[in-house]
């Protein structure tokens, strides 16, 4: 199957079970899905040379208020 098969049968799957998505470019050549899932954010990257891509972010369900933003600009700078 090619991937744009796969791209869009998964796009039909989305669809069908009104799961949010959204599609970008990140990286040249290839297509992005981000799947925002209950709990969950997916995304799924076809590459132009046919491979597929999967990576998964999970929350563990903890709940922050607004006071936590500036912790976490402050982590990114570490990085």
């Amino acid at each position: 199957m090619s991937e744009l098969s796969e791209l869009t049968n998964l796009l039909d799957r989305l669809d069908e079970a009104e799961i949010h998505y959204t599609l970008s470019s990140v990286s040249e050549g290839a297509i992005m899905v981000g799947i925002d899932a209950p709990g969950e954010h997916w995304e799924v990257e076809f590459m132009n040379d046919g491979d597929i891509e999967i990576e998964i972010f999970k929350s563990d369900g903890q709940i922050f208020d607004f006071s936590i933003i500036e912790d976490l600009f402050e982590g990114d700078e570490d990085e």
